[in-house]
Order: C-alpha cells, then sequence, then structure tokens
C-alpha cells in the first residue's frame, strides 16, 4: 500500500495509471480462438472447453432439467434477496422510459425518433472465481425492457460440466432460456459470429477477465457491438475528517477482492484519517476468505494525501473512477462538481456493495479511465434510435430551395434533383 502525500499536479498523471496487465502474446492468442470458432463453430467450442476449462460438454445448452433443478438448490433467502434487488433494478430502469415527442422543425416538416431494442443481444456472464449472477439482473432486465427479442447468455461451466444454480435460477427468473456453458474468448466468439447451435448477435455485454475484455476488443472489427471498454474493477474514495475509517477499510477490500488486478485508491485531506484506514485494513484482511486476492490487488493501491476536499475532487475526474465514494457527512456539496465517474455513491452509508447488488442502479461500468467519454450500462444501452421524418407539399416548398443550394454546392446534382422534381411537380398542380 503506497502512502502518498501532497503530490504536485504534475505527478497525477503518473498517480492515475492502472495496474499494468501483461499482454505479450494475448493478441495473437485471442485472434486464433475467434478464427477457429469463426471457421469450426460447435467443434471449436467443445475443444476450448475442454483446453481451457477442463471440462468435457455433451452439449453446450443447458437443458430445462438443469434450470428446474437450480430451483430446489438456491436457498428461500437468496431467493428473497434477489427478489429485491430485481425489483429495485427494474424500477430504476424503467424509469428511463422516454416518451418521443414529434417536433415541427418548419411548417410542414416534422421529425420524430423511436426506440427500438437491438434484436439480438448477448450477456456474458463470469462464472470462475465468483459465479455473478447479480450481472444477469443488470443486463438481463434491462435487456427484458427495451423489447430485445432474443436474449443469449453465456457463462463458464465448473469442471463437472454444470451451471451455479443461482445464474440458472437468476436468469429463468427474468425469462431468458437460452443458456450456453461456455465462458472465455471462446464465448465471445460463438455469440459474435454463431455456430451451427448458437445464433450470431448484434451486441454483447458483459464483464470478464482480460481474454474477454480483448475478445470483445477484437470482435469490434467484425462490426459487433459491445458495451463499453472495459479492464479491471476499482473504485476511489473521498474521506475527510467525517468518515468512519471502518467503513472506508469495508469499501477498499470489497473492491480489492474482486481480482489481483483490481485497484483501490484512497483520497483524503485529513492525514489521521488515511492512518486509522490502514490500520482497519490489516484487521479486517485477515478474516476475509479471498485475502490473498485482495492482498495482491492492495499491492497496487494508493493512499494520497492532499490539501483540500475540492482537490480531491479534481484528482478524481482525472482519474475518472469506475466506482467513486464521497464517504462525508457533506458529501452532496460535491455532486455538481463531479464529471468523470461511472457511479457515485454519496455519504458514510452509501456503500459500493449496494449499487453491486441492489439499490437499482447498474453495476455494469466504464473502468480504465473510460468514464471520460463512456456511460454505466442502462436501458438506452440495448436500445438504438430510429429517426423520421415527414414533409408535406408546404414542407418542401419551404426547405426545399435550401436543399437544392446546398446539394448543388457540394456537387451532388442527383441529391439536388430529387427535390427540384418534386417542386415542379408541385408547381404543376
Amino acid at each position: 500500500m503506497n502512502v502518498i502525500k501532497n503530490p504536485a499536479k504534475q505527478q497525477w498523471t503518473d498517480l492515475i495509471q492502472r495496474p499494468k496487465i501483461a499482454k505479450e502474446q494475448l493478441t495473437d492468442l485471442i485472434y486464433n480462438i475467434l478464427n477457429e470458432v469463426k471457421a469450426k463453430g460447435d467443434e471449436a467450442l467443445f475443444r476450448f472447453s475442454e483446453q481451457f476449462d477442463h471440462v468435457k460438454l455433451k452439449q453446450l445448452f443447458v437443458t430445462d432439467t438443469e434450470i428446474l433443478e437450480s430451483k430446489t438448490l438456491v436457498p428461500n433467502k437468496l431467493k428473497a434477496a434477489i427478489a429485491i434487488a430485481k425489483q429495485n433494478i427494474e424500477k430504476f430502469h424503467a424509469s428511463q422510459k422516454t416518451e418521443e415527442v414529434v417536433i415541427e422543425t418548419t411548417k410542414g416538416v416534422q421529425c420524430w425518433r423511436k426506440s427500438v431494442g437491438v434484436e439480438k443481444v448477448g450477456l456474458y456472464i463470469p462464472g470462475g472465481t465468483a459465479p455473478l449472477f447479480s450481472t444477469i439482473l443488470m443486463l438481463g432486465i434491462p435487456a427484458k425492457l427495451a423489447g430485445c427479442a432474443e436474449i443469449i447468455l453465456c457463462t463458464p461451466p465448473n469442471k463437472n460440466g454444470t451451471i451455479h444454480p443461482a445464474i440458472l435460477y437468476t436468469a429463468n427468473l427474468i425469462g431468458i432460456s437460452k443458456i450456453v456453458k461456455v465462458g472465455g474468448a471462446q464465448a465471445i466468439a460463438a455469440m459474435a459470429f454463431g455456430t451451427e447451435t448458437i445464433p450470431q448477435v448484434y451486441k454483447i455485454f458483459g464483464p470478464g477477465n482480460q481474454f474477454v475484455t480483448k475478445a470483445k476488443e477484437l470482435i469490434q472489427q467484425e462490426g459487433v457491438a459491445i458495451d463499453m471498454p472495459a479492464g479491471p474493477s476499482e473504485v476511489l474514495i473521498i474521506a475527510d475528517e467525517t468518515a468512519n475509517p471502518a467503513f472506508i477499510a469495508a469499501d477498499l477490500l470489497s473492491q480489492a477482492e474482486h481480482g489481483e488486478d483490481s485497484q483501490v485508491i484512497l483520497l483524503s485531506d485529513n492525514e489521521s484519517i488515511i492512518d486509522l484506514t490502514l490500520k482497519e485494513l490489516e484487521k479486517q484482511l485477515v478474516c476475509l476468505p479471498r485475502k490473498e486476492i485482495a492482498k495482491q490487488a492492495l499491492k497496487n493501491s494508493k493512499f494520497i494525501l492532499l490539501n483540500t476536499l475540492d482537490e480531491c475532487v479534481d484528482f478524481s475526474n482525472v482519474y475518472a473512477p469506475e466506482h467513486l465514494i464521497i464517504a462525508s457527512e457533506n458529501a452532496s456539496n460535491y455532486t455538481d462538481k463531479i464529471i468523470n465517474a461511472g457511479s457515485v455513491f454519496l455519504g458514510n452509508y452509501s456503500c459500493e456493495s449496494a449499487g453491486d447488488y441492489a439499490s437499482g442502479t447498474n453495476h455494469t461500468l466504464p473502468t480504465n479511465g473510460f468514464a471520460k467519454n463512456y456511460s454505466g450500462v442502462s436501458l438506452e444501452s440495448f436500445q438504438k434510435k430510429i429517426t423520421f421524418q415527414q414533409l408535406s407539399k408546404e414542407g418542401l416548398k419551404n426547405i426545399g430551395q435550401a436543399i437544392e443550394i446546398m446539394a448543388e454546392t457540394e456537387e451532388l446534382f442527383a441529391h439536388k434533383n430529387a427535390v427540384s422534381i418534386r417542386l415542379k411537380n408541385i408547381e404543376n398542380v
């Protein structure tokens, strides 16, 4: 854990750097996987499942029987918790529906938009060290609300060839029935290109390791859209003297346990808060089942003392964190100053875990500084907007001459003629 005191602004560029992931030969490896799946379809998926997941699959799709069994394997307490999260996520994302209005830009010229769900989408759900069934809620619910006609879910099986029951239960709960037992870059390839049994999709969503992330990056070049660029998970906490060091430590560790390449940052204008948080970290770390993962992540952590809370906010905007926590009794005073962040948690009781699971906001967020130009997943992520326009004779007469002049200046005379021929028809009637 690195403690840095009052760094000059010239140092900020170095301080905001994320941990570097070794990428030697990664691109070539992923290209080979993508090309193999593209060329050989299901056969390549069976082979890669054996090679990477150490499982010999008999079939790629989860059966109805497996889905039914999952209902009996998920404890009632977990079912109740999932129900609460589902309700809140549905409520928040349903509120994002907008009513499109018809605008008359000029008399006789009407323009409007229509929201249409992306017809075919693929959801990737990690299932390795942590089966992220909560991500099914975050992706599946807005996909359903948006009206996506076909939803494919890919998730890696365990060595017995089965999927964690919480994943199956949650997918079934929100109405996803096409569940594929494939993970890694090969799952992204299957959804991007399609195979004999797996339908091709138009947009792929979901987090994953560096292999999944690189595969998503590369399939964009093949014309398949993705939700956003992604990288290891991260949290930045801004804390003042009103913060609770035990709470701060708990939030830092909750992010650190995601993976060894996760990054956690603490900014404060109070040196005592940093010192007390460090002591709490040591105390809480020993109790974590995933403490070895968290320890490695903490090696990438930074605790930075700055002069004022305003300066902390300025640093945060440069860093552009996936998750930003303002641990202060006066957190709301700083909301207008936040311009780069994926999701923000205000006050001492707004833990990042709330957004990860059940507050209602989406936890699929831009990382690695992409919060400067990307939003987290929302209802609109699963929609496209189609514009419409309708011109009456009067409308074309009102703007026709302007179109003719502009088209002629660009030397696009067929464009000009498409207007001129109609204007002459109007004059001759």
